[in-house]
């Protein structure tokens, strides 16, 4: 993902991740609708990065793909750095751009005229600083951000103390939390979780213990569902936020505001569309809203689910739904 403070990557278990490559070698046993011969035999190069609805969304486009005869390829690569290989034509298309978190990045390579957008999932994406409900009884003021300083004791661990803790995601997640704290003049620490699967089971070991925390969560995922908690609103982003240093509050400082929330995107090499333009316009069908995400990641994460079980579940369940894609 280039400088940390572009991109979003995430992962319940990098245990997961290594056995991934393998798990989606394996045929599904799903059995696509009559189609068109594919117009190449050469394998689209779906990129996978490391969070778990990530893999889900590739993995259920790479089966309806495959399943219209269409030779695929799954390629680990970074959230952001990726765009270099989508404009280049090595890669080919990548399922989840976030607005929360990738937007920039994504108009800057649709700007090279080398890649093209390929329209939204269906899902609609939050990122943010989240704490529980029961740390409200401590920090009165929230979910306003201007209360985070009156109590960032309460937040605070040996390490950071006496300013409090906010616990971020992976460097390569990006979200400027470092330059927000900043900007803002939070009286706090940004500490880095290592990987997704660090940052929520750090999360769930705090709520199961009511111990104080302050961290990224995102949706869809499941931890908003399974824990009551609230997101900090922070001043409401705008483009000008993030580009104009003299907007807002700090006039010195961009980023003195909360992130964007919005869409999330499918991107793809341009060329790829007069190469294989019956799967450029099933990938531009792809629609799948968050419940029904949540739902598929907590089987995953939460269940103990096998990534190509529970895709293969859904496609199974799901062929009214997922062959109109490919018409």
């Amino acid at each position: 993902m280039t400088p940390h403070n572009s991109g979003t990557t995430r992962l319940t278990s990098w245990a997961f991740a290594g056995a991934f490559a393998g798990a989606l070698a394996l045929a599904t046993g799903i059995a696509g609708p009559a189609a068109a011969a594919p117009e190449s035999k050469d394998p689209i190069k779906l990129t996978i990065h490391d969070w778990t609805g990530q893999y889900v969304t590739t993995t259920i486009m790479g089966d309806v793909l495959k399943s219209m005869g269409y030779n695929v390829e799954y390629v680990q690569a970074d959230y952001i750095a990726q765009f270099a290989g989508l404009e280049s034509g090595d890669l080919h298309v990548a399922m989840e751009m976030w607005e929360t978190t990738g937007k920039d990045a994504m108009e800057a390579s649709l700007a090279t005229g080398k890649t093209v957008d390929l329209g939204e999932t269906g899902m609609n994406a939050i990122e943010e600083w989240w704490y529980p409900l029961y740390m409200k009884e401590k920090c009165p003021g929230l979910p306003d951000w201007e209360a985070l300083n009156k109590c960032a004791e309460a937040f605070a661990t040996p390490e950071t103390a006496p300013k409090g803790r906010y616990l971020g995601g992976p460097v390569t997640w990006g979200g400027f939390d470092d330059e927000r704290a900043e900007a803002l003049g939070l009286n706090f620490e940004v500490v880095h979780a290592g990987t997704d699967a660090a940052l929520f089971a750090e999360i769930e070991s705090a709520y199961q213990r009511k111990a104080p925390v302050l961290a990224w969560v995102y949706t869809p995922h499941w931890a908003p569902i399974k824990f009551e908690g609230e997101w900090v609103e922070f001043p409401r982003y705008t483009a000008e936020c993030y580009n104009d240093p003299s907007w807002g509050s700090n006039k010195d400082m961009a980023y003195d505001c909360g992130k964007p929330r919005g869409w999330i995107k499918k991107v793809g090499w341009k060329g790829g569309e007069d190469k294989w333009p019956g799967a450029y316009k099933a990938i531009r069908n792809f629609k799948i809203d968050n419940q029904t995400m949540g739902e598929l990641i907590t089987k995953i994460d939460l269940d103990g689910g096998k990534l190509e079980d529970v895709v293969g579940q859904w496609m199974k369940d799901n062929e009214a739904v997922w062959s109109k894609w490919t018409q």
